[in-house]
């Protein structure tokens, strides 16, 4: 079956991963079925890395998570594209167990599951959980990753096969036909790399695609491995960028995925509770601990989600 699979590798980088960047390629030319090409997408003003492997292509585009997936790929002339992120180890036979899964589920998208969410302690799960910001949930047998109408997700606590439809997932890797991912218009949501990090972007492209109909899947124990380039110190201004860009991300979010596409009326009053309590309980929780900066910080964020909105909302009807 995977004799019939004919796909792209098409990467993201700044070309400062390093070793790790090594990995991902050495891994993609071991796999049993080898791309027809690979394409990376470097960042405008950054050199090529050294790392190589000798048949891999640069195409300079917009620095940005989301400006540097969100293209035409005019350069990508399969039906399949196999997209990464520069800091991951695939083995050998990843690409071929992911186009298995697909086709036997009859499905358009796969993601592996790469973040171990499950195995946060007892305590985390629960201060996750009150927070809004991640459930986790018993198996149901269904479903791996849902969104949440308070803009977080849920997640499955204990999946007991290898695949799970999914509603996100995280966006170093998925494999999905070219045509469906231009579907999604992913060039939308620019907004996302208004921040310094653009928190969030994979779980909107991800939504978007469930929200076209396509079907998603979430693939365990893939034997994927997420080596991490990004710098793990974090400074205290760091969090704070972090802090704020994740905020500003679950305003807009919410407001564009969840309230606005509803056309309930009693439904649309319900998302409105669970926003409004996950951002009394963070705002709360910050005053609690008497830090009055990371308050301003998530107000801050909340107010500019909401002039983003607003901004949005007169330019869409000065058009019409």
């Amino acid at each position: 079956m995977a004799n019939n699979l004919s796909y792209t590798a098409v990467i993201r980088t700044l070309g400062t991963a390093g070793r790790k960047y090594q990995e991902l390629l050495d891994s993609l030319d071991k796999q049993t079925v080898k791309p027809e090409r690979i394409i990376v997408y470097i960042a405008e003003g950054y050199p090529l890395p050294k790392e190589t492997i000798k048949w891999e292509q640069y195409v300079f585009v917009k620095k940005g998570m989301v400006a540097q997936r969100a293209l035409r790929y005019d350069e990508v002339e399969t039906e399949w594209i196999l997209a990464l992120d520069d800091d991951l180890y695939l083995p050998p036979s990843f690409v071929e167990d992911m186009y298995y899964a697909v086709i036997e589920n009859g499905a358009d998208i796969i993601s592996p599951d790469i973040y171990p969410n499950a195995q946060r302690s007892f305590i985390g799960r629960c201060m996750m959980s009150l927070s809004g910001r991640m459930r986790a949930r018993n198996d149901d047998g269904e479903w791996a990753y849902k969104v949440m109408r308070n803009a977080g997700y849920s997640y499955n606590l204990h999946p007991d096969k290898d695949v799970y439809l999914s509603q996100t997932n995280a966006g170093a890797c998925f494999l999905c036909r070219k045509k469906d991912f231009l579907k999604i218009h992913f060039e939308d949501e620019l907004w996302l790399d208004d921040s310094k990090y653009p928190l969030g972007e994979d779980q909107v492209m991800y939504y978007k695609m469930f929200q076209k109909g396509l079907k998603l899947l979430t693939l365990y124990n893939s034997g994927i491995k997420h080596l991490d380039a990004g710098s793990s110190m974090l400074t205290e201004e760091k969090e704070r960028l972090m802090i704020y860009s994740d905020f500003r991300f679950k305003t807009i979010f919410w407001y564009r995925f969840i309230y606005k596409p509803d056309k309930s009326w009693l439904s649309r009053q319900w998302s409105k509770l669970c926003i409004g309590y996950t951002f009394i309980f963070a705002l709360f929780v910050s005053l609690a601990k008497g830090n009055l900066n990371i308050y301003k910080v998530k107000l801050n964020a909340i107010k500019d989600g909401i002039r983003y909105i607003n901004g949005n909302i007169c330019t869409t009807n000065s058009s019409i």
